[in-house]
């Protein structure tokens, strides 16, 4: 539901959608789910209505109202509905989305509805609408139910190596052959976009949402001083809406400079002159309070100002300014029609790139590639695992100093030393717990395994297979002496 699409709908005569929504405070963004008669279906209008009035996002509603429509579609074939489902139906629609559809899901994609249709049915419990959940809490902590999918997974941490990480910028982005070359059949558009876009989600541990909603004052750009590293507050964009600053290098910084001065003017000036007849829906800037981090301008023919913080993706999408050949997206990363990328958008970009590495994978100097396509997210497990093992080493060698000097570490020194502390801030994790999962990927086990063996290896030229074939002989023959 978005209130510049209200003039496209039929509206009953003397209605006053518009005011209606601005009376109720319903956001942009909001899922509306109705009937055949174009009315509402509650009690799921009224759940969304409620994630709405918690701030929840428009993209994270969205991605519920499927889920919850999907339920509702599959009850209603059952013959009943949300409130007067049972056990039965839920455990039944598990089945139908993990082993009936055509593409069934597998567990961990399930146990995200799950955890959504236990809100959306906590919110009817609350309200009275229901007087038991239709399912049962298990597990002596309750925290789970009957349709949860029963696997224990931690998460998924896929990190590169520098070989991996540079054929996949430079190669899969960039267009270079892999001996550093260039590729002349390269037929890639904007390149240095795509290689910068990797370089800031590796060297600040951002999420794709926060580095792809950049907005050039956050960047220093108009403010910094050529080879100065740049930090920022970032909330609003973020996981959860957790605040934290974030660090950029410059290092990544001029690899977005290279875009900035290569790509992206010829990009802003086609499109300059048709963004400048969206009229009011755009926030026009005309003053930059780099001090304060604070926009000033027009937004709906009303004077506005905004925390760079504290505005929404959504609002960023239609941030602009004006130039000399019109108005220019404010936003760092922009296409074609010069608007903000969106996540779909990178994610054809990213493949397009994965494409290209994989056509090169049989050059010698190509690293080895996983059998799943590298993704933006692992970048950001790089910067964590990477920036863990360095932490680590830096911890070892303040406590041997101290042990010279016979020195107690503080408490103080404890949380400002201590590196899983130090990453969990950096990646704003809301949970020590999460961060604690990188720590099983600084150190490569199969080192271990080698320093163990190697002397088992080197005695009279045996391998790893012999002292297999002598471990089974010797079992074979302790069972044939029983």
């Amino acid at each position: 539901m978005t209130r510049k699409l209200l003039p496209l709908w039929p509206q009953p005569e003397g209605l006053d959608a518009h005011a209606v929504l601005e009376h109720r405070t319903l956001q942009d963004g909001m899922p509306l789910i109705v009937d055949e008669q174009m009315r509402p279906v509650e009690p799921i209008c009224g759940w969304f209505r409620a994630l709405a009035y918690e701030n929840k996002q428009p993209e994270t509603m969205r991605a519920y109202a499927y889920i919850v429509r999907r339920l509702a579609e599959f009850l209603h074939g059952r013959g009943t509905d949300v409130l007067g489902a049972t056990e039965a139906d839920l455990v039944g629609y598990r089945w139908a989305r993990t082993e009936l559809d055509t593409r069934p899901i597998d567990g961990a994609t399930w146990d995200k509805e799950a955890v959504v249709i236990n809100g959306f049915y906590t919110f009817l419990l609350a309200r009275g609408l229901i007087e038991r959940r239709p399912f049962r809490l298990i597990g002596r902590s309750q925290t789970r139910n009957s349709l949860h999918s029963g696997v224990r997974r931690g998460m998924e941490i896929r990190h590169m190596s520098v070989e991996q990480y540079l054929f996949f910028r430079d190669v899969g982005f960039g267009g270079q052959l892999p001996d550093g070359s260039v590729d002349d059949s390269f037929r890639g558009w904007a390149p240095h976009r795509g290689r910068a876009a990797l370089e800031l989600a590796l060297l600040t541990g951002m999420r794709l949402q926060e580095w792809s909603t950049l907005l050039l004052p956050e960047l220093g750009v108009g403010s910094r001083r050529t080879g100065d590293p740049v930090t920022f507050r970032l909330q609003k964009c973020a996981k959860y809406e957790s605040p934290r600053d974030v660090y950029v290098p410059s290092a990544a910084l001029d690899m977005v400079d290279h875009f900035l001065r290569l790509e992206r003017p010829e990009i802003a000036e086609v499109s300059a002159k048709a963004l400048a007849r969206r009229g009011t829906d755009l926030f026009v800037v005309s003053k930059v309070d780099h001090e304060q981090g604070r926009l000033h301008g027009v937004l709906e023919g009303r004077r506005r100002q905004f925390v760079m913080s504290a505005m929404s993706p959504e609002l960023r999408r239609v941030t602009f300014w004006e130039n000399e050949f019109g108005v220019e997206p404010l936003a760092v990363f922009i296409g074609h029609g010069g608007k903000m990328l969106g996540p779909s958008s990178w994610d054809r970009i990213r493949k397009d790139a994965w494409l290209r590495m994989r056509a090169h994978a049989d050059h010698p100097s190509a690293p080895l590639l996983p059998g799943k396509a590298w993704r933006f997210h692992d970048a950001r497990h790089t910067f964590a695992v990477q920036l863990l093992k360095y932490l680590q080493r830096v911890r070892v060698q303040g406590e041997i100093e101290r042990d010279k000097a016979r020195g107690m570490i503080t408490l103080p020194e404890h949380y400002s030393l201590n590196p899983v502390l130090t990453v969990q801030r950096r990646l704003g994790h809301l949970q020590t717990s999460s961060t604690y999962e990188y720590l099983r990927y600084t150190e490569d086990p199969m080192k271990y395994v080698d320093a163990a063996f190697r002397e088992w290896s080197a005695h009279d030229g045996a391998t790893y297979a012999d002292i297999a074939l002598r471990a089974l002989d010797a079992d074979r023959a302790e069972v044939a002496g029983a």
